[in-house]
């Protein structure tokens, strides 16, 4: 961030204090930017929770869609925003955080340009198939992969679920190819269609398709099966131990915006996820509520962080 930049930030944040000193803020509609297209986990989110968040602050919400980058110009665009706490990043916080470690070059530091205001919902990745794929299990699936040639689908290289699908050919010794995407939406779609074979994506944008048999679904990437699914074993049931992954919602801001502003923003939205209707509506898609306050919500980003950087070295992923 150039001198020019600095400068502007900070004058942005003095405004911003004063003006929440003054018992202005917020006095003006806020924007949720998505970095993703619509209808993935994210965006549905966002969605959910917008009319409830501007009822608990008495002022429009509005939801944008920006994606590119697999996410990353969504994010720049909110860590170069006026940290005025009116424009926000909803967000897959596991994603933002293997950013640094995959791509070489990027035009902002999310641990330095980004605050956490809270998390809002965790859905755990579904491992799933092509309904003609003739594999019932993970066993059934690493064995199939052994001897045909199946396409895995990822929503981005170097996304959540293409590295949770790199740990899982690790862990078991499955060989497929990994066919990349610009969003979850369209990796769902091609595997529906049969294009790709196998996904691994968010609970929450891929288990209606497992409902309407488009999909079949062969493991859950929990610790412990849920209770929507009980029947389903989930992957660390079926030999990889201790293995966990999945689509961590959260809310960020510009790094610099108020310490006042920030609990606001923490209060409202975490009325907004628990409201009954919110929550019940999630949790029937396999989505759980989980919330936490911006310095819990720091910590995870740099233990997500930490986590995956890990597995990017050791899959020696690198982007320009």
């Amino acid at each position: 961030m150039n001198v020019t930049r600095r400068l502007a930030v900070a004058l942005a944040a003095v405004l911003s204090c004063s003006a929440f000193a003054q018992g202005d803020w917020p006095s003006k509609p806020l924007k949720i930017i998505v970095p993703y297209p619509p209808g993935g986990s994210s965006d549905i989110i966002a969605r959910s929770i917008s009319q409830p968040l501007s009822e608990a602050l008495k002022q429009p919400v509005i939801v944008e869609n920006k994606p590119g980058a697999n996410g990353n110009l969504g994010a720049d665009f909110v860590a170069k925003s006026a940290p005025d706490g009116y424009t926000l990043l909803l967000a897959d916080l596991g994603a933002l955080a293997i950013s640094p470690s995959v791509y070489s070059k990027l035009s902002f530091d999310p641990s330095k340009d980004l605050r956490g205001v809270t998390m809002l919902a965790y859905s755990p990745h579904l491992l799933v198939v092509h309904p003609s794929v003739k594999a019932n299990n993970l066993k059934e699936l690493v064995e199939l992969s052994k001897n045909s040639d199946l396409n895995f689908a990822v929503t981005a290289t170097g996304s959540a679920p293409h590295l949770a699908g790199l740990s899982l050919a690790r862990a078991t010794g499955a060989k497929w190819v990994y066919v990349p995407y610009k969003g979850g939406v369209q990796s769902v779609q091609d595997t529906v269609a049969g294009q790709t074979q196998v996904l691994m994506n968010g609970m929450l944008a891929t288990y209606p398709h497992v409902q309407s048999g488009k999909l079949k679904l062969l493991g859950v990437s929990k610790r412990e099966r849920m209770p929507l699914i009980g029947s389903v074993p989930t992957i660390a049931e079926q030999g990889v131990a201790g293995y966990e992954t999945g689509t961590w919602q959260g809310v960020v801001v510009p790094a610099a915006t108020p310490a006042p502003v920030l609990k606001q923003l923490n209060d409202a939205l975490i009325t907004a996820i628990r409201g009954p209707e919110v929550r019940s509506r999630l949790a029937g898609q396999g989505a759980e509520v989980v919330t936490m306050t911006p310095t819990e919500t720091d910590k995870f980003f740099n233990t997500e962080r930490a986590r995956w950087a890990k597995v990017v070295q050791q899959e020696q992923i690198k982007l320009d």
